[in-house]
This record gives structure tokens, C-alpha cells and sequence, in this order.
């Protein structure tokens, strides 16, 4: 079978096509052939070797794949062949091993797809499962905020936590760079999305929700940005920072929230790896997204599709941050 590895860290041509064995399932194990495979930013900290959870060279890197089960290990009997699949390494021992055009896993961790959700889509799911995560979890499973922002709003996770948000009645404004990401975070149902390098975010923030601020500031950026998404809340909002994609905070966190005491403003750092020990809030938050989309109660952005072999290429778009949506790759 065909696999994407990396042997020695570094950019996009780290990436190597190889030629493998096709697995072979073992007891208490299911081969799922790929029709589907996600990329994202946790395959870039693979491919560079600075993941956290970062698996042993040369890795596989993937943390998504879609398919169907065809092959089944000994003393199995929940899955037959053909049932259609969605695989999250996070679900896995080790994390990556989704570049490939099949992979095998243990019995308890595909997730059964209804027939109204497409393989392209399903890969998306995991970003689905992160958005309520991060939106649901601060709340106990209960969502009480009005307004809430959302940088880099045409990122996988953004627009489903657009989409979520829009679900439970939540206003949600965003920002982007660009006009076409500003355009295509319009289109998933942002009320408003700003550009963040025009002057003064928080006070236009602030002018779109009537002087009261954002309930909850979600934030992959990082720098100046988190900065100023302190700066939108409203009195008891909370921002969460889920990446740094450009850096770290550009000033002293504390010392801001300090000089915004009158608020009583919260921060929060968040990882789904939280969740790596907690199997059954994990899988039950993917069960709950499957069923919302499967339902049409949020809508999954159109993926850009690449073949297998054009992972470099994947890559190389994902790290000049030109996505719109997924890209998904096609074994």
C-alpha cells in the first residue's frame, strides 16, 4: 500500500511517498481502507518533530481517516465488512498513521458513520468534536453566552464553532486577513468578520455588540491578537487560547487582566488532550457531532480535495495559512 512518512523532520519535502505492506488485522483488531484522510495542524508538528505527542521515527503523520472496514481480526464480531468508518487518532495508542491507504486499529475505535454523512465530510468531525470541546466544556455541557469571537474565523475548528454556536443561538463574530477568508467565514455563518490588522479591534468589537463585549474569545493566533481579544470581553468573559499559530501573547497576560480588573476576566490555554484519558467524554463529544451533522444542525464546510501524492503540496498550503475549510486528501 501506498503511505506518506517522514524519516528526518523539516518542511513539506520531509514528506516521503513509500510503499508498505498492507496491515494485517490481529485479534481484537479491524483494517479500514482510507476513502478518506484529513490534514491539519497537529500533521505539521509531526512533520517538523516538535509534537508534544510526537511518534517515533519514521512516522506516519494523519490524525483522520474515513473509510470502510475490509478486514477483521479474530474474535471480533461488532463490525462486518463494508460498515463505513471514521478513525481519530485520538482515539488510537500513538497519535498520527492516517497518511495511508489503510490502516489497522484496535475494535473500540472506528466510529460508525450513517450513510448521510459523506467520507469527505466525516474527516471534518474531529473538528467538530474539538469546537464542542471548547464551547460546551466551559459551560458544563450548557452554553449561556450572547456573543462570542472567533480568530482565524476560516479555520477548520472556526467554522464549527461558527456553525455550533449558530445551533445554540449564539451571535458569532470573527476575523480574518483576507477578503476571500472574510467572504468564506460570511458564508458559514459568521455575523461579522473583521480584519484584524485594521485599528483598534476591540472598540469595533465593541461597536457590534452594543458596548458590552464577547461573552467567550476563542483564539488559535496568538501575538498581538490574543492581546486584543482580552480586550473585547465582556464583564465575566473568558478567553481561550488554542494554539499559538503566530506566537506567544505580545504582552504580559496578567499584567493586562489586571488592568482590566474592573471585568473580572478569565483565560484559559486549551488541548484536546485533555480528553486522552477521559475515553468516554471524548467519544461521547464525537458521537454528538456525528449525530449533528448526520440531523443538518451543523453544516460542514466544502473541503479542498488533493490526491494522496500531492501531500507536499497539502502541506505547503496549509503552512502559508491559504486554507478555506479542510484539505483533504484522497488515497
Amino acid at each position: 500500500m501506498r503511505a506518506i512518512q517522514v524519516e528526518v523532520p523539516g518542511g513539506p519535502e520531509a514528506l516521503r511517498e513509500v510503499d508498505l505492506p498492507l496491515p494485517s488485522p490481529g485479534p481484537g483488531q479491524v483494517r479500514v481502507r482510507a476513502g478518506a484522510i484529513g490534514v491539519g495542524r497537529p500533521d505539521v508538528l509531526i512533520r517538523t518533530g516538535t509534537y508534544k505527542w510526537m511518534p517515533p521515527l519514521p512516522a506516519i503523520p494523519g490524525a483522520e481517516l474515513a473509510g470502510t472496514i475490509d478486514a477483521i481480526g479474530e474474535g471480533v464480531t461488532q463490525w462486518r465488512s463494508g460498515d463505513r468508518v471514521l478513525v481519530s487518532a485520538r482515539d488510537l495508542p500513538q497519535r498520527g498513521g492516517c497518511y495511508a491507504q489503510a490502516i489497522v486499529v484496535p475494535v473500540d475505535a472506528p466510529y460508525a458513520l450513517p450513510d448521510s454523512v459523506s467520507l469527505i465530510d466525516s474527516v471534518s468531525l474531529p473538528n467538530l468534536q474539538l469546537a464542542q470541546a471548547l464551547l460546551l466544556g466551559l459551560g458544563g455541557g450548557r452554553v449561556e453566552a450572547k456573543d462570542i469571537l472567533v480568530t482565524g474565523a476560516a479555520g477548520g475548528v472556526a467554522t464549527m464553532l461558527a456553525s455550533l454556536a449558530r445551533h445554540h443561538g449564539i451571535r458569532v463574530i470573527g476575523t480574518a486577513r483576507s477578503q476571500a477568508k472574510r467572504e468564506f467565514a460570511l458564508s458559514q455563518g459568521f455575523a461579522a468578520v473583521l480584519d484584524p490588522a485594521e485599528p483598534d479591534l476591540p472598540g469595533r468589537v465593541m461597536a457590534l455588540t452594543g458596548g458590552r463585549g464577547v461573552d467567550l474569545a476563542f483564539d488559535p493566533i496568538g501575538g498581538t491578537l490574543f492581546t486584543d481579544c482580552l480586550h473585547t470581553l465582556a464583564p465575566l468573559g473568558t478567553a481561550v487560547s488554542y494554539n499559538v499559530v503566530t506566537g506567544m501573547p505580545s504582552e504580559d497576560v496578567f499584567k493586562v487582566l489586571r488592568k482590566l480588573l474592573g471585568r473580572s476576566l478569565a483565560v484559559r490555554c486549551f488541548s484536546m488532550h485533555t480528553f486522552d484519558e477521559d475515553r468516554s467524554a471524548r467519544r461521547q463529544l464525537m458521537a454528538s457531532a456525528i449525530d449533528l451533522v448526520a440531523a443538518g444542525h451543523v453544516r460542514i464546510p466544502p473541503a479542498s480535495t488533493l490526491a494522496l501524492a500531492q501531500v507536499r503540496e497539502a502541506h505547503r498550503i496549509l503552512d502559508q495559512g491559504d486554507t478555506l475549510g479542510k484539505i483533504v486528501l484522497i488515497p
